[in-house]
């Protein structure tokens, strides 16, 4: 132990002493690392930034303290009487609706939201013109006000003074909206904004039997510290009311949600960035050692043990290491300020960016553990070349393994940075999918490379002298195919997968999908409008097939009579449970269902209650035949054995629900219906038609066109994409920095090798021709497994995952080829024109 420190002190004092050489030969090594742990640094950062902002504003961000949401139904006076003791409560009531212009020109889905004088608790609604909310929404000589958001101008062409229908009242636009504190919380809307007061909504005669309302209870609380106890009281004073309770430090808990997921995915994109970047890391730890023969050779000479030359250039490599993980950390700490000020475009965010610690240091140990795990295996071989063969000018043997205390130390990296991410995963089997799936990648790479140099080894001799030369180069030793494969082919791949499951989603929304999807649905028809409504529709669509279905909404509460808030449940699942699902009954089995497992009830079933459950939402729960559902609907709680096992067609936009019931059930209950309207061959013309006649004669029924919905989740995975799009563009920037790597490596051999053709008689065109064929042949297999791999990938997620129909894409596979090509062409040209122009003499006096 005496004689250690002392050598660790000599190891460290000459490694610093080697590092004021400079960092040549560094640079790519510094970029890859910078690149990646930015990536990462930035992700996380923005996405803390996000949810911390939520939590900090949390009572704005809900209106209140505490939520209580009751769905179709109004608070009992009981239950009104126990929310009112512990504060002041503001009620909103929210629900879908047409907006129509008096002369029936024009009609548009709104969402409404009423309001009471107490609104809002917590924060300030915004408008323009600036006033009084109360006085906004004032009833002016029998016109109530209205205040909307400005898409729904631009949707029906009107300015604030105009008047709209709603319902069976006229209103009165008195302003816009500016900010609406609570809008975060109220969930996403795909329909523009409608404010109205509580008394004008009674009097629209939207809210009747059956409607799909939901009734929202925000309390101010005389003492806040309750805030967290007093839902489970309310649950156990009231254990039928089926409210959906939400605390203000849980105020968009869906958002939360899906920004974890995205910044996990992200994340998961950076450290295969990270990962890639590492190839790179590793051939610039092999150059750097391969120029430092001499040097190594020296220490050993003079008597230095092998463990202190390691340590001597470890120190380097990771002081090195650290100077690009703070490049990184300082991107990663600039981008939440940036990100910031875009955000609040679209997120309520009022608090400022900050630096956060947790991420960074994330960061910095996934590029640790990166810099080391890559740099650790050519430290070892350099480790093994003895004394006398450095001075023979000799390069490092990479056919041998190194020895087993750096494939073990090698080893036991990769693992830490496995665990790392799957630890720090809100979803950790993604993670490990995803990291299993970059782990057979690069196995895969390395057979890719090896096939194309035991294909290159074993080819017929050609007669053209460059494309002979370009195939010795592919398989001779110490060839550059295998970075070269490995540097590009998992950045293609990445991008190519995006690609097709972006295509294919686009191709489903606007090829299949759409035409298969009903034109229309039919929300909140009364039983005494059903038949009406239904021959309005025939005599515009004589050739249509209207489909009726029975509407209530329940909330699972249990299963097997176990709380569902107290159970585990797998993330692909957890959308079921929450809020409020549409459910129904019916005689028979739905058409176009498939029973899988079980059987149907008789029609004239008078049993206990049964249900029928989708099949692929019932096994992500963990549900068998014989399970009991707890359900709350309309303030009671109803409990029925699953009967069956259904496959529903998600994709094909018809009416589907995840749970059907045997008719008696719901013996009684009040309810309205859902229709769909299908009608391949009715034009837009026709469909305005069926849009104005059935908003004009029924104003009550909330009519929703399929191909506006269409549109809009259109628009939204176009945004998505595009961030996916430009995360996955940090990956393939890595593979480029890798790529060029691996091309500078190899530019000593590739210098000699030119000095000495030129010297027997070789032109520069002939080379560059050579070049470029070895080039292009590298590229074009690159293309083929990336186009292979992201194939299968997209197949498997578009298929078992998203449950749609996976198409192979052109476009995608001939701009993957080609983009290959250039990559790797014109990379590789720009290093080599500069090798051709060397003067042979100073090349051959040092050979």
């Amino acid at each position: 132990m005496s004689g250690t420190l002392p050598r660790l002190g000599v190891a460290l004092r000459l490694a610093l002493r080697e590092l004021r050489g400079g960092l040549s030969g560094f640079y790519i090594f510094l970029a890859c690392i910078a690149l990646g742990t930015g990536a990462i640094a930035a992700v996380n950062s923005v996405s803390r930034g996000i949810t911390d902002a939520i939590a900090a504003q949390g009572q704005t961000l809900l209106a209140g303290d505490i939520r209580f949401e009751l769905n179709n139904r109004l608070a009992t006076d009981q239950e009104r009487a126990f929310l009112d003791g512990f504060g002041q409560v503001a009620v909103s009531t929210g629900l879908r609706s047409m907006a129509r212009l008096p002369d029936g020109s024009q009609q548009t889905l709104a969402e409404v939201k009423a309001v009471d004088d107490a609104y809002p608790l917590y924060g300030t609604m915004e408008t323009e013109p600036k006033a009084p909310l109360a006085s906004l929404l004032a009833e002016d000589g029998g016109r109530f006000g209205a205040l909307v958001a400005p898409l729904l101008l631009e949707r029906l062409n009107v300015k604030v003074g105009d008047e709209l229908l709603l319902g069976s009242i006229r209103l009165r636009i008195s302003g816009t909206i500016v900010a609406e504190p609570d809008a975060l919380s109220e969930g996403f809307g795909f329909a523009p904004r409608l404010l109205v007061s509580q008394q004008a909504l009674q009097a629209s005669g939207l809210i009747q039997t059956g409607s799909l309302v939901e009734h929202a209870y925000k309390i101010k609380l005389n003492d806040p510290s309750i805030r967290n106890t007093l839902g489970p009281r309310a649950n156990r004073e009231f254990p039928a009311a089926g409210w959906s309770i939400r605390t203000a430090d849980r105020a968009a808990p869906s958002l939360t949600e899906n920004i974890d997921r995205f910044s996990q995915f992200l994340t998961l994109v950076g450290l295969t960035a990270l990962i890639v970047g590492g190839v790179g890391v590793a051939n610039a730890v092999r150059a750097f050692l391969d120029a430092k023969r001499t040097n190594i050779a020296t220490f050993k000479c003079l008597g230095a043990p092998a463990f202190v030359v390691t340590l001597i250039y470890l120190v380097q490599i990771l002081l090195i290491g650290l100077l690009g993980i703070a490049i990184g950390l300082t991107i990663g700490a600039v981008v939440p300020f940036a990100a910031f000020a875009f955000l609040r475009e679209f997120l309520p965010i009022s608090t400022d960016a900050t630096v956060y610690p947790h991420a960074l240091l994330l960061a910095t140990l996934f590029g640790l553990l990166t810099t080391f795990a890559f740099a650790v295996l050519p430290l070892g071989h350099a480790r093994e070349v003895p004394a006398t063969a450095l001075f023979r000018e000799q390069s490092f043997d990479q056919t041998k393994l190194p020895p087993w205390p750096y494939l073990l130390s090698a080893g036991i990296a990769l693992a830490s940075l496995a665990g790392l991410a799957i630890f720090t995963a809100d979803d950790r089997r993604i993670a490990v999918v995803f990291l299993a799936a970059v782990a057979g990648a690069f196995v895969l790479l390395r057979l890719v490379a090896a096939g194309i140099s035991a294909l290159a080894r074993r080819s017929p001799r050609v007669n053209s002298p460059a494309l002979r030369l370009a195939i010795g180069n592919i398989h001779r030793p110490g060839a550059l195919t295998p970075s070269v494969v490995l540097s590009l082919g998992l950045g293609l791949a990445l991008l190519v997968t995006l690609a097709l499951i972006d295509g294919n989603l686009r191709r489903q929304l606007t090829g299949a999908m759409a035409q298969n999807a009903p034109n229309f649905f039919f929300v909140d028809i009364q039983s005494n409008e059903r038949e009406g409504m239904v021959e309005t529709i025939k005599r515009l669509a004589p050739d249509g097939k209207v489909v009726q279905v029975p509407m209530l909404r329940g909330r699972i509460l249990a299963f097997n009579g176990q709380d569902v808030a107290k159970m585990t449940i797998p993330a692909a699942g957890r959308w079921v449970l929450r809020g409020d699902r549409g459910i129904t009954y019916a005689q028979n089995a739905p058409e176009g269902s498939s029973i899988v497992e079980g059987s149907w009830w008789a029609p004239d079933y008078t049993g206990e209650p049964l249900v029928s459950f989708s099949e692929e939402e019932g096994r992500e729960l963990g549900l068998k035949l014989g399970d009991t559902v707890t359900v709350n609907v309309l303030g009671r709680n109803i409990t029925a054995k699953i009967a069956n096992f259904r496959k529903v067609e998600w994709r094909s936009l018809s009416i589907n629900f995840v749970m059907v019931f045997s008719p008696n059930t719901f013996r009684g209950a009040p309810h309205a219906w859902l229709a769909t309207l299908m009608d391949s061959s009715a034009s837009p013309e026709t469909e305005g038609e069926i849009l104005r006649a059935v908003t004009s004669a029924y104003p009550t029924v909330t009519t929703v066109r399929v191909k506006d919905a269409l549109d809009i989740a259109g628009q939204l995975l176009g945004q998505l994409a595009t961030a996916i799009r430009a995360s996955a563009a940090v990956a393939l920037i890595a593979s480029v920095l890798v790529l060029a790597g691996a091309l500078a490596s190899g530019n000593r051999a590739r210098t000699h090798d030119a000095v000495i053709l030129k010297t027997l008689g070789g032109t520069r065109s002939m080379l560059m021709r050579a070049f470029s064929y070895e080039y292009m042949i590298l590229g074009l297999a690159t293309a083929i497994f990336a186009l292979l791999a992201g194939g299968i990938s997209a197949w498997f997620v578009v298929s078992n995952i998203m449950k749609m129909e996976a198409s192979f894409l052109p476009d995608v596979a001939v701009m993957t080829v080609v983009g290959a090509l250039v990559l790797t062409v014109g990379i590789g040209l720009l290093g080599t024109w500069r090798i051709l122009g060397q003067k042979a003499a100073p090349v051959l006096r040092e050979l």
